[in-house]
């Protein structure tokens, strides 16, 4: 590892003016590039302390061992030598897009003699006309298949079309009339060549043109009455609308924009592209990539237009290009495609309308591949056995966890404070496994507590059953997705109620079956708790570390720096994927428990009263404070209530605190009981209004 300090720049040597720089590590590979308006101003930013760079950075400063720099005119050069060197040198430090998969084009191939209409997958040729990308070949096939009976264009390969040249005999397509036949004579080159260029006309979007010029031919051959050639006229205008039909009309103007859409997490980014020529969208793709720097949504769009239109230039590159965040500065990037257009080209976030609605749709694609990239991840047994072999390593265990439980709480300033326990086995989701825990040892906001309780009240119950049974009886039955299996009243639940304590046949529920690895949602101090409740039940053979979010950092008892993975290590990716899924089912139940609450009202607890009876007395009284102010007589006058029933609800009401005072929100007046308030409004457990439903109370500071 390298000190920044032993090949920094001295001071005065960086120009101050654009320019694009690398870092080489000691074997004077290139390891990084990057661009920047003033180079003495970026490059001063990675020679600063460790500590305050983020940790993307400081891992490759540190691998680093020299930089060096070019200087050049303008922004836009800096933009275009940075993409050359991306490219020449494949920095490891670098965001580089990877293709989900190689996408085909529909190609005609302009640059032959006699253009040949075919499916072509990988790098673009020059002089080749490309459509798409297509999700499918056969798409590609099917739209050929329908355009070839008004357009019969060569598709056949270079050797069939010398054989037939040779013999002097067409293929099969050539006697069926779906093509041309140029190889035999029937059609010169050059109006073989004009064909080719209608057919791409055609699939550019401009079909207005060819539709209303075959109806006009329709038209006279029936008053000509050629009623066999208007027949076919008609039979080809239906080819080319349901080649049209393919792709539905998403922009009413016939605009021509691509639409570029990211999904992103901590770790890794996916990005959907919308190819819409005419108003249809004529072509879609995708990239995954891994965040090896550190980088915000504007540059990460910024580094897919690079690889988007890095090759392109003419019309390959739209009038518009829309975009979800804007690269920060964006004037050098929209003049660089402007440059590579020829034209000007338009740069911006879709605000309102059809183009917002269809960024919405490009952004769910784009989300939906992320999920299937890290599903696929996920499930490959090669990827997860290496993972787990990556976390033994760090960790020094003798065997790689097999089981592993992954710990975290969630609250809401320190109200509904809950845990969750999450299980993985061999790499995957074990969901009947999971459970989730009421923190009852104490009230208040204090993670460190909470996770020492939870962590003693699991392994309590694992050492009660091991007591009671000496060993892990295989062929369990596993416990329902959620459930809990309590211990002497520990508080452990079942859909927010405490569990039985057996199950339907008598047997004891078990929760015996021990972790090779505790994983807490945290840093030192969590860790700490962790290992102090397993030390204090006397448990020494279950590893325990943590992860801590916002640097990613793998925490382990007892050491004062943590165990750093890489970044591109599967045992790191299978900690934050087991971390994540422990936040979410923990923020569920939260969320759950702090709905329920908001909405509780003191007729809940009277034994025998159901909903319906319940806002049959509101609906008679018009508030809780009515009705608590009512007398029995009177309450018995509501249909279905009883004598019995009614001074059961007097007593209870009776006995409950009048609620805190709501807040309407839009005026800020106090309201004098909870039911007048407006809807929307409510009062917080602890006597301070909340509105439920606004923004800061739905999301809260979930931990």
């Amino acid at each position: 590892m390298a000190d920044p300090s032993s090949y920094r720049p001295q001071p005065g040597q960086i120009p101050d003016s654009p320019g694009v720089y690398r870092f080489r590590d000691e074997h004077r590979r290139v390891i990084y590039v990057g661009k920047a308006k003033s180079l003495r101003q970026r490059l001063a930013n990675y020679f600063q302390d460790l500590a305050n760079l983020h940790p993307r950075t400081r891992s490759m400063v540190t691998t680093a061992a020299s930089v060096e720099w070019t200087v050049v005119s303008t922004e836009v050069e800096a933009l275009q030598l940075e993409y050359s060197w991306i490219k020449e040198f494949d920095p490891r430090f670098n965001v580089k897009y990877r293709d989900d998969k190689s996408y085909p084009y529909l190609a005609v191939t302009m640059n032959e003699d006699v253009p040949r209409v075919q499916v072509m997958r990988g790098h673009k040729k020059k002089g080749v006309r490309y459509f798409g990308p297509y999700a499918h070949a056969w798409a590609i096939r099917d739209t050929v298949d329908l355009l070839l009976r008004v357009f019969p264009v060569r598709t056949c390969s270079a050797g069939v079309f010398r054989n037939a040249a040779r013999t002097g005999r067409p293929c099969l397509l050539g006697y069926i009339g779906k093509c041309s036949a140029p190889c035999v004579g029937r059609i010169s080159a050059e109006d073989h060549r004009e064909l080719a260029e209608e057919f791409c006309d055609f699939m550019a979007g401009r079909t207005g043109t060819y539709l209303r010029r075959l109806e006009k031919q329709m038209m006279a051959a029936a008053e000509d009455m050629e009623y066999e050639r208007a027949a076919r006229l008609r039979d080809d205008i239906g080819a080319l609308k349901r080649a049209m039909e393919k792709n539905a009309v998403v922009l009413a103007d016939a605009t021509d924009a691509d639409l570029v859409a990211l999904a992103e997490d901590e770790l890794e980014a996916a990005v959907q592209i919308f190819h819409v020529r005419g108003g249809r969208v004529r072509g879609q793709r995708g990239w995954v990539t891994d965040k090896v720097e550190d980088v915000t949504t504007g540059a990460l769009v910024e580094h897919a237009l690079q690889q988007l239109y890095g090759e392109e230039t003419g019309d390959a590159v739209p009038r518009e290009v829309l975009v979800p965040a804007l690269p920060d500065p964006v004037e050098p990037v929209q003049q660089w495609l402007t440059d590579r257009r020829g034209s000007s080209v338009s740069l911006r976030i879709p605000q309102r309308g059809d183009k917002r609605a269809l960024m919405e749709t490009v952004q769910r694609n784009a989300q939906q591949a992320l999920v299937l990239h890290k599903t696929r991840r996920a499930s490959d047994l090669t990827t997860r056995s290496r993972a787990l072999e990556e976390i033994a390593e760090a960790l020094d265990l003798d065997s790689a966890p097999l089981r592993i439980e992954c710990y975290d709480i969630s609250h809401l300033q320190g109200d509904d404070v809950v845990a969750s326990m999450v299980v993985f086995e061999d790499g995957l989701q074990r969901k009947s496994e999971y459970r989730r825990f009421q923190i009852k040892g104490f009230e208040g906001q204090d993670d460190v507590r909470s996770m020492h309780e939870v962590i003693s009240r699991r392994f309590r119950r694992y050492l009660a059953e091991k007591e009671r049974t000496g060993e892990w009886t295989e062929g369990q039955d596993a416990p329902a997705d959620g459930q809990d299996a309590p211990a002497g009243g520990e508080g452990l639940v079942v859909n927010g109620s405490a569990a039985a304590f057996t199950e339907d046949d008598g047997r004891p529920k078990r929760f015996a079956y021990p972790p090779q690895l505790v994983v807490v949602d945290g840093g030192q101090p969590q860790v700490a708790a962790a290992r102090r409740a397993l030390e204090e039940l006397g448990i020494d053979d279950i590893a325990v570390c943590g992860l801590a979010k916002r640097l990613e950092e793998v925490w382990v008892p007892g050491e004062d720096d943590p165990v750093i993975l890489p970044r591109t290590s599967e045992g790191l990716y299978l900690l934050q994927r087991i971390r994540d899924e422990a936040h979410r089912f923990a923020i569920t139940y939260q969320r759950t428990k702090r709905v329920k609450r908001l909405r509780s009202s003191p007729l809940d607890d009277v034994p025998g009263l159901g909903e319906t009876r319940k806002q049959a007395l509101i609906k008679h009284f018009g508030s809780v404070k009515k009705l608590r102010s009512a007398t029995i007589d009177q309450i018995c006058e509501v249909p279905g209530i009883g004598r019995k029933t009614a001074e059961t609800v007097v007593v209870a009401l009776a006995q409950a605190a009048p609620a805190a005072p709501a807040v309407n929100t839009a005026t800020g007046e106090i309201m004098e009981d909870m039911d007048d308030a407006v809807p929307g409004t409510t009062a917080g457990s602890a006597g301070a209004p909340v509105a439920t439903g606004a923004p800061d109370e739905r999301r809260g500071q979930e931990t």
